[in-house]
């Protein structure tokens, strides 16, 4: 497994999942995200983003995790938490010290050093934010930032991550593509070579 920067051809497949796991797609930049990948079948496995804000006047803009999702079948393998953590990464490339996210998994982030930030010291950038997201997407949702020197990967989701392997196909029905699941019917279509016989 490794996670990468999300390239042009992802966008249709993020909004997918994206809607698909009522995540927020507001202002969707697919170059905003980055993806964790199976590097043997090259599966997408999860995914999340960076949104940034401007600042309160002071010059400095405000970094924001967002949308982080795991599809299913790849839950419990570190994906989400090596997304979050090249996310961090990425900001503090970027030359962010602090990190804010704003959502109900708040007890799943603190496991790698965030912390919750009482509302009334939120950057008012995010004091909107918080209450959009509250109303359109999560009503749980808690501020929770770090500085991003503070970011701690456990043990455990390393390891996990390194064991990681794309979950077998669940058999049954619908699990092969059929010619109906493109829209076409069988018994009456023609193609450009069909001979008649």
């Amino acid at each position: 497994m490794y996670v990468r920067d999300a390239k042009n051809r992802d966008e249709a497949w993020l909004l997918e999942h994206i809607e698909a796991m009522d995540l927020d797609e507001t202002a969707f930049r697919s170059r905003d995200y980055v993806i964790g990948v199976d590097e043997e079948s090259n599966a997408r496995a999860g995914f999340g983003r960076i949104r940034l804000h401007k600042g309160d006047g002071d010059g400095e803009g405000i970094c924001e995790l967002t949308s982080i999702g795991v599809l299913d079948g790849w839950t419990g393998n570190g994906v989400g938490a090596h997304v979050v953590e090249r996310l961090v990464d990425g900001a503090e490339t970027e030359g962010f010290d602090r990190v804010y996210s704003l959502t109900s998994a708040h007890e799943y982030l603190a496991q790698f050093g965030f912390e919750a930030v009482p509302e009334p010291e939120l950057p008012d950038a995010l004091v909107e934010r918080l209450e959009t997201k509250r109303e359109r997407l999560d009503p749980d949702a808690v501020p929770m930032a770090i500085d991003t020197d503070s970011f701690r990967m456990p043990d455990r989701l390393r390891e996990r991550f390194k064991r990681a392997a794309e979950p077998e196909p669940e058999d049954g029905p619908g699990s092969e593509e059929t010619p109906e699941d493109f829209g076409i019917d069988p018994d009456e279509a023609t193609y450009k070579y069909d001979t008649g016989r």
